[in-house]
């Protein structure tokens, strides 16, 4: 039986209250793939991928962190996961959009390049980072 405790989607906005207080403790968390995704969350995604989104969702005791970066024009765009730590009220999470490189071969063609990680469910407020 899967049970949700709740999806909690945000498109704007976070509070940024605690972002003086210091870095807790590294958290470890895995980057999966879509496949890997709960269904709701993929379809989600999938709704708000041609916008900028940032998206929280606990399921079975995990947590999820998906943060995209809306519509590019071209391919060869990554995302890097940079941090991902706990302070005392919040998650924080620090990813960053990497363009193509020079030598890459890309095509023009719409794409949405958008990372997802799962961690252990922390009861606190997420902090996307830029």
């Amino acid at each position: 039986m899967v049970v949700t405790f709740f999806c909690c989607i945000v498109v704007s906005g976070c509070s940024v209250t605690d972002l003086a207080e210091g870095k807790r403790q590294d958290l470890e968390f895995t980057v999966i793939r879509k496949e890997e995704l709960p269904e709701e969350l993929k379809e989600t995604i999938d709704e708000k991928k041609a916008n900028p989104f940032r998206i929280t969702y606990t399921d079975k005791g995990k947590m999820y962190i998906a943060r995209g970066y809306g519509e590019q024009k071209t391919s060869g765009y990554s995302i890097q996961v940079t941090d991902v730590y706990e302070t005392g009220k919040a998650v924080h999470i620090r990813t960053v959009l990497e363009g193509p490189g020079e030598k890459e071969k890309v095509t023009e063609k719409k794409t949405y390049p958008y990372v997802a990680v799962k961690l252990d469910y922390y009861d606190k407020q997420v902090v996307f980072e830029e």
